[in-house]
């Protein structure tokens, strides 16, 4: 109803989450309504034995977490601040974290959602089993739409078996080459890692280890099998210029999602490079020495799997908006010229004003302006907030 009298009067809805991913994107160009989506936070149905739930989009992912840990089983998913972020919010905004390399993102899990469209329409797609494939995959047109095709207001999710163990550890290194080095032997041995992150000397820092490049590793399931791979990494990092292994609490996961931003007081930005995991260690030491020539400072993490990295700016003085909006377009480049793409997450609006937070869509964004057109005529879901203007 709050969609179709904003539609009919041309008002724009936002939908709103928990709020994590409220910086992301370009300005709204237009005030509008802001829609609370927190109290539609229901688990609809559990299907244990099928190993899927149906949940309201205002739902966090902790207290999903706990109501299916109580079941013995979990949703793979593990954004950043889990305890605000809803799982309609996470969709939306294709979000996920280092568990990623091993079980994917919300694209991969999603097999059922509903929608309210542009002109308050519900709308229904995929189903509640996991081997669903009756006509188009209509779910995953709203992964990381970033609610500019409607607004999520249910979703079906697929689960997994709580693994017996689980354990983070970290190899340092003397060099950040020798680290990617590793991360490429890990990915063709036989390990079976659930986390391949690359932190870079100051993120390595802010995580409370020694500052040096480090190799941080997940590994789950049974006890025997995860002490097998610990023993396994640490003879496969050794002759690699890896200095051991050191065992890290539970709490440093949700903190390899903000090491980047912590290392320094302030970031003056924060952008996402999508490159070739081969080049990862690559395309951070050009990028750090990108920023050394302008008197900067930058703190860089990465999925090293899937070669998803953040690079957070800093500036020592006084922002100079010259030398940063110079930094992102190089890095921008840097992504571009390998075949990947750049995001600018996070900066201040005059920075915004100088710098697009996304790359150019090319004749994909011509497709992306179509389905917008279909499922929201109007123009009201996060008019402009999304990539060539949607």
């Amino acid at each position: 109803m709050v969609v179709e009298l904003a539609a009919g009067a041309g008002v724009p809805v936002v939908a709103w989450g928990g709020g994590t991913a409220a910086s992301a994107g370009t300005p709204a160009s237009r005030a509008g309504l802001v829609l609370g989506l927190s109290r539609m936070a229901r688990l609809l149905e559990h299907e244990p034995g099928d190993l899927t739930v149906t949940v309201e989009a205002g739902m966090t992912v902790a207290a999903l977490q706990t109501a299916l840990r109580a079941r013995g089983q979990w949703l793979s998913l593990d954004p950043p601040d889990a305890e605000r972020a809803t799982i309609g919010g996470v969709i939306a905004a294709g979000a996920s974290g280092p568990r990623r390399h091993l079980y994917g993102t919300p694209r991969d899990l999603l097999i059922g959602v509903t929608v309210v469209t542009g002109e308050g329409v519900v709308v229904r797609g995929g189903g509640k089993v996991v081997k669903n494939v009756a006509g188009y995959d209509l779910p995953k047109l709203f992964v990381g739409s970033f609610g500019t095709l409607g607004i999520i207001v249910q979703a079906t999710l697929k689960l997994r078996p709580l693994p017996d163990a689980e354990r983070l550890v970290a190899v340092r290194f003397d060099r950040l080459k020798d680290v990617g080095v590793a991360a490429r032997a890990v990915t063709s041995s036989d390990l079976i890692p659930s986390a391949l992150e690359l932190v870079d000397a100051e993120s390595s820092r802010a995580l409370g280890l020694a500052p040096a490049p480090t190799l941080v590793v997940g590994f789950d399931g049974l006890a025997e099998q995860v002490a097998w791979q610990c023993e396994e990494l640490q003879r496969l990092t050794a002759p690699l210029g890896g200095h051991g292994i050191t065992a890290l609490p539970d709490g440093t996961w949700p903190q390899l999602l903000t090491a980047a931003r912590a290392a320094f007081e302030t970031p003056a930005a924060v952008m996402k490079l999508v490159v070739l995991p081969a080049t990862v260690a690559d395309v951070i030491e050009q990028g750090t020495n990108a920023v050394r020539q302008r008197g900067l400072l930058s703190a860089w993490s990465a999925h090293a799997g899937a070669g998803v990295l953040t690079a957070a700016l800093f500036s020592p003085r006084e922002p100079d908006p010259a030398a940063i909006v110079a930094v992102l377009e190089d890095w921008r480049g840097m992504a571009q010229a390998g075949g990947g793409y750049a995001v600018l997450e996070w900066a201040p609006l005059t920075v915004k004003a100088l710098v697009p937070v996304w790359d150019a869509p090319g004749a994909a964004g011509r497709i992306m302006q179509r389905i917008k057109a279909q499922l929201d005529p109007l123009n009201v879901l996060n008019p402009g907030r999304f990539v060539a203007g949607i």
